[in-house]
């Protein structure tokens, strides 16, 4: 008997607190915050398995390569990538994955559900873990901080392209001209600037763009979409550059309004 049921999706449980912890799911709540980094945990387990990244604690071991986990879990999923296990099939199409998360994710593009709402605004995601990353556009928060200089990012695949900026080495040359870059992606976008290749149509108009981040910027002009808020005034913006720009003129407001230094 599962008498505690969601009120958001269609799953029960035998205990209140198990509710309480599954609704934070859809609530986005994370009450477990991490006082050395700005990381917070919707699990008071899930906090104390963070703590082993910044102690360094991976007591799990891979007996088939070097890896090592602060989860046994993490462990055991990592082990099918030696084995290619993939337990988990797709009843409604030939994909099978090794992990229940992925198997759950990968349902949703047949169901079309989004679950995960942003309370700023009318977007919806079938991932939490989207939806995280989606709130930081409002927030403007850059949790990934660079070991090697202040640039700070709101993705964690943003500063390991970072990264490789400070390594120097760039493998990836165009054939057309002197250039190189740190990622084949990088250099398949530089491409086409010798191309002119623009493969992103707009549907609601003749423009096409060279970047798929150009044409979802666009779109916004159709939608009249502003999901880009700022954090000390509340105007919105369809575009982050925009954005950036309106926050210079706040900083220029700080600055002038600071007392000028005392005559010796």
């Amino acid at each position: 008997v599962m008498p505690y049921s969601c009120s958001k999706c269609t799953k029960s449980f035998s205990h209140s607190g198990s509710l309480t912890t599954h609704m934070r799911i859809h609530t986005g709540e994370k009450p477990y915050p991490f006082p050395q980094c700005h990381q917070a945990f919707s699990e008071s387990e899930s906090l104390k398995i963070h703590k082993r990244t910044h102690s360094g604690v991976t007591p799990y071991s891979c007996t088939k390569c070097t890896k090592s986990f602060s989860k046994s879990e993490h462990l055991r999923t990592h082990t099918r990538i030696h084995s290619g296990e993939k337990p988990y099939p797709c009843l409604q199409c030939d994909q099978a994955f090794s992990e229940s998360g992925n198997l759950k994710s990968h349902q949703r593009t047949h169901t079309g559900d989004k679950p995960f709402t942003c309370a700023s605004c009318d977007k919806s995601f079938t991932q939490s873990s989207n939806l995280n990353r989606h709130r930081r556009i409002h927030t403007g928060e850059k949790p990934f901080p660079c070991p090697q200089c202040e640039q700070t990012f709101s993705q964690n695949r943003d500063l390991r392209r970072h990264i490789k900026t400070h390594m120097g080495e760039k493998q990836h040359s165009c054939t057309q001209c002197d250039k190189a870059f740190h990622s084949s992606q990088s250099l398949v976008i530089h491409v086409r600037t010798h191309t002119g290749e623009k493969p992103f149509a707009c549907p609601s108009c003749d423009k096409s763009f060279s970047q798929l981040g150009e044409l979802k910027i666009h779109s916004k002009k159709h939608t009249g979409e502003k999901p880009y808020v700022c954090s000390m005034c509340g105007k919105a913006f369809s575009d982050p550059s925009s954005l950036n720009k309106h926050r210079n003129i706040h900083r220029g407001k700080q600055s002038n309004s600071a007392p000028a230094p005392a005559l010796a």
